[in-house]
C-alpha cells in the first residue's frame, strides 16, 4: 500500500479538484491523476467519479476517505510528536464548546495553561454551530450527532439525559409516578421548536415515549438548569450537568428508571496538515479529562 497515493487522494477530496490538489502538493496535475488511478487499480474499485465539470466521491470513495483521513491524521500526529519532543508548545489555540460544559472545560484549561506558559487559548462558549474552517477555529467540543463529515472527530463519551425538577416544584405540582403523568406537568423544553415535544426514554422495559407540553423552549442547558432551580417545571437534561445539584438537594431526579442514552460528545477539528503542537496537546488533554466528567 503506497501511503503517498492515499495522501494524494485525500488532498484531492479536500481540495475539490485535481488542479487545486496538485498545486497544494507541488506536483503536476497529471501526476495527481495517475496517483489516484493507481490507488483505484490497486483497490479494484472506483473512488472518484470524474466529469469535465465535476469531481465527486463514490460511496466506496467516501467510506475509504473517512477511514483514510483518520489514519493520515494519526501518522501526522506521530510525526509531530517525534519532531517536537522536548520543544515547548506555543501560540494561540482557538476552541469552541457548549456553555453547559464551561466548568469542566475551565478546569482542564487552567491546568493546561499552568503547564505550558507559551500557549494562549481563546475559548468561545456558544450554542451556535461554529464553522471551524471558515471562522478559523482549531478545535470544538460538540454534543449530539455530527453532521459535518469534512471534520475529524473523536468520541469522548455519552452523556445520559435524565428528568429533573426542584423539590419545591414537585411539592406544588405533585410527583409523577408514571411516564404518562408528565403530560399534565409544566415541562422545560430544549430545542423543541414549539410548545410540544416528544421525549423518548429508555427503561428496563424498553423504550417509551411521551408527548409533553412546555411554555419555555431554550437552546441552552445552562438556562434550562436555571429554570429548574427557579422551581419551574420538569426538564430533560444531561445527568453530569445536574449531578452536583442533586447531591446538594437543590434538584431531584424524577422517574429515575428513565433516561435518554443518545447524546454523544465529540471533539472535532479540521482535517489539516502540520497542526500546531499546542493544538494537539490541548486536544489530548480534553480527550483524557472529559470522559471522566461524563462518568461522574
Amino acid at each position: 500500500m503506497d501511503l503517498n497515493r492515499i495522501a494524494v487522494f485525500a488532498r484531492v477530496v479536500e481540495a475539490g479538484s485535481f488542479t487545486a490538489a496538485a498545486a497544494a502538493l507541488g506536483i503536476q496535475k497529471s501526476s495527481a491523476s495517475r496517483s489516484v488511478a493507481a490507488l483505484e487499480a490497486g483497490l479494484g474499485i472506483r473512488l472518484l467519479q470524474r466529469t469535465t465539470r465535476k469531481l465527486s466521491m463514490t460511496d466506496a470513495g467516501r467510506a475509504y476517505y473517512d477511514r483514510a483521513r483518520e489514519a493520515l491524521a494519526g501518522l501526522e500526529e506521530a510525526r509531530q510528536a517525534a519532531t517536537s519532543r522536548g520543544a515547548e508548545p506555543r501560540g494561540l489555540v482557538r476552541v469552541t464548546a457548549p456553555i453547559d460544559l464551561a466548568g469542566d472545560i475551565a478546569a482542564v484549561t487552567a491546568a493546561f495553561l499552568r503547564a505550558h506558559a507559551e500557549v494562549r487559548i481563546e475559548m468561545l462558549l456558544t450554542a451556535r454551530h461554529v464553522d471551524l474552517v471558515k471562522e478559523g477555529f482549531d478545535l470544538a467540543v460538540r454534543g449530539g450527532a455530527l453532521v459535518d463529515s469534512s471534520l475529524l472527530a473523536l468520541k469522548v463519551g455519552d452523556s445520559d439525559l435524565g428528568l429533573f425538577a426542584s423539590p419545591a416544584y414537585l411539592k406544588r405540582a405533585g410527583r409523577p409516578r408514571r411516564l404518562v403523568d408528565l403530560r399534565r406537568h409544566e415541562c422545560v423544553l430544549y430545542r423543541a421548536g414549539g410548545p410540544e415535544a416528544t421525549w423518548r426514554l429508555s427503561s428496563p422495559r424498553g423504550e417509551e415515549k411521551v408527548s409533553v407540553h412546555g411554555r419555555l423552549d431554550t437552546d441552552e442547558f445552562a438556562f434550562l438548569r436555571a429554570m429548574l432551580l427557579s422551581n419551574f417545571g420538569i426538564g430533560l437534561a444531561p445527568v453530569p450537568l445536574l449531578r452536583s445539584l442533586v447531591e446538594t438537594g437543590q434538584l431531584e431526579r424524577v422517574l429515575p428508571r428513565y433516561a435518554n442514552h443518545a447524546s454523544p460528545l465529540h471533539l472535532v477539528w479540521p482535517s489539516r496538515r502540520f497542526e500546531a503542537a499546542a493544538v494537539t496537546l490541548f486536544r489530548h488533554a480534553l480527550a483524557e479529562t472529559l470522559p471522566r466528567t461524563l462518568e461522574g
